[in-house]
């Protein structure tokens, strides 16, 4: 069995998405306005019916699906493999100073190309892979009359999602990245059905035959 959708949904905003700093795996509170972007967008979600509801211990997606908790009374389930990326010891930093400290390191990261974060933490596809195991075993957990939600982090979903659906490195950067409180929804035989969405999915009234 497998579940009939899944919503991927990144926290809402915190201090150091507004600073430009690197979060990894820090445990940053939301701020004021992610908070407000968690309960605007969890009261979308509810009328999705969500039957289950995971997401990453940290604190700021853990007070993200807290959100869509309260209007379900759906029990989190949490899953330390739906972690952000593990950066060590570049938390905290801007993407401007990492520049100035370990300017070949970020030329890596701009041009794709694989690079270790910080000095013991992950490359992007360990988190991709570990994500994307964590959300295979989310999804066969559930029925088709299931809908998941997943709340999660940004870097780890957005890669995570596309060894999920078999895309292939080279491929990942034509994705782009979820703004806060946005979330991706995916079909089986798993396909997206909507990406960076912050509206409820609607029907492809199309000649489309992916409709």
């Amino acid at each position: 069995m497998t579940a009939g959708r899944l919503i991927v949904w990144r926290h809402g905003r915190t201090e150091w998405n507004l600073q430009d700093k690197i979060q990894g795996q820090a445990d940053i509170p939301l701020d004021d306005v992610g908070v407000s972007q968690a309960r605007s967008a969890a009261a979308r979600l509810a009328s999705l019916a969500p039957t289950r509801l995971f997401a990453s211990d940290l604190q700021r997606a853990a007070a993200t699906a807290g959100e869509l908790a309260t209007l379900t009374g759906l029990k989190i389930e949490y899953d330390e493999a739906l972690r952000e990326i593990d950066v060590d010891d570049w938390a905290g930093m801007t993407m401007a100073e990492l520049a100035a400290i370990h300017p070949e390191a970020a030329a890596r990261i701009r041009a794709g190309e694989p690079q270790r974060r910080g000095t013991a933490g992950e490359t992007v596809e360990e988190v991709a892979l570990r994500f994307s195991e964590s959300l295979s075993r989310i999804a066969a957990q559930g029925s088709s009359e299931d809908t998941i939600v997943v709340a999660t982090h940004g870097l780890a979903a957005r890669v995570g999602i596309c060894v999920f659906l078999g895309i292939p490195p080279a491929h990942w950067p034509a994705f782009g990245g979820l703004a806060n409180c946005n979330w991706v929804s995916l079909l089986p035989s798993w396909r997206i059905e909507e990406w960076n969405a912050g509206s409820l999915p609607e029907p492809v009234m199309s000649d489309d035959p992916q409709r």
